[in-house]
């Protein structure tokens, strides 16, 4: 399978590709240099935001605007640009990193800190009225979160584990973790995901310079190999979500790839989930 340069970019830790369906666009960040980018593949419009801390996702709202999980909580940016925190909770030396919407709006917020030290991070469920319920309070370094087409699963990563974990998903919280997939040490380490709609997980490999694909029953069902080293998540977009984007980071190699930082897209990949 085929990939092309989407977005020539020098991101830091380009992170957590999201296609928003309203406006046509592509949203991601850049978490160490606390940047929000956007691209359009219509007419190839950008912007970048600047966000006050590291932020490590941000999801597009139904009302316009943004959900982003910054260092110290879960914020709001509104259609005019104003902010506001909807959950604050600073711990020194942790910061956000992956996020995802669930079925029912609800985003789902990792954490990790920044030595990495085992135990340090956490997942939680932060309810659009600012309710936050953490369900795990142990991982690692919390990254990719996905759920199956009929909702009824949920699957998740804790890079360091080197697998991808499935849960029993109840339409609220999740239950009953198990593995789904287990990452060799020669392929890199499990970092951002994504569902498509035939229940296949495609995760990117943090120094594996690949995506792997699994099937919806765990066995690996295609690898595409990158030029890039350190592949950080995908995304399903494009006007019928048949593309499959992908960030990428400069921050973990002495000599980056020249595309080290952009945003790839393997087009045609399959066919995403609607958000």
């Amino acid at each position: 399978m085929r990939y092309e340069l989407a977005v020539r970019e020098a991101a830091a830790l380009g992170e957590g590709p999201t296609w928003d369906p309203v406006t046509g666009r592509l949203i991601w960040v850049d978490i160490l240099s606390s940047r929000i980018h956007t691209y359009a593949p219509g007419d190839g419009r950008r912007t970048v935001m600047a966000t006050e801390q590291h932020v490590g996702a941000a999801k597009p709202r139904a009302g316009g605007g943004l959900v982003v999980n910054l260092r110290d909580g879960v914020g709001l940016y509104g259609p005019d640009g104003g902010f506001r925190w909807l959950v604050r909770d600073a711990v020194a030396g942790r910061r956000a990193n992956d996020a995802a919407v669930a079925p029912d709006g609800a985003l789902w917020a990792g954490t990790m800190r920044y030595d990495e030290a085992p135990g340090g991070g956490s997942l939680a469920r932060v309810a659009p009225d600012g309710t936050a319920t953490e369900v795990l309070g142990d991982a690692t370094v919390s990254n990719g979160i996905g759920w199956s087409p009929d909702g009824r699963l949920m699957y998740y990563v804790d890079t360091p584990t080197r697998r991808v974990d499935v849960f029993d998903f109840d339409g609220q919280l999740a239950h009953d973790r198990r593995p789904f997939a287990e990452i060799p040490a020669t392929a890199g380490h499990p970092d951002g995901l994504a569902v498509d709609a035939e229940g296949g997980v495609w995760v990117a490999l943090w120094g594996g310079n690949a995506i792997r694909r699994y099937a919806a029953d765990g066995t690996l069902d295609l690898v595409v190999e990158l030029s890039v080293h350190c592949p950080t998540a995908c995304a399903f977009g494009g006007p019928d979500l048949t593309d499959l984007y992908v960030t990428t980071a400069r921050v973990a190699e002495s000599a980056p790839h020249p595309l080290a930082g952009s945003v790839l897209v393997l087009p045609g990949a399959g066919r995403g989930l609607p958000g």
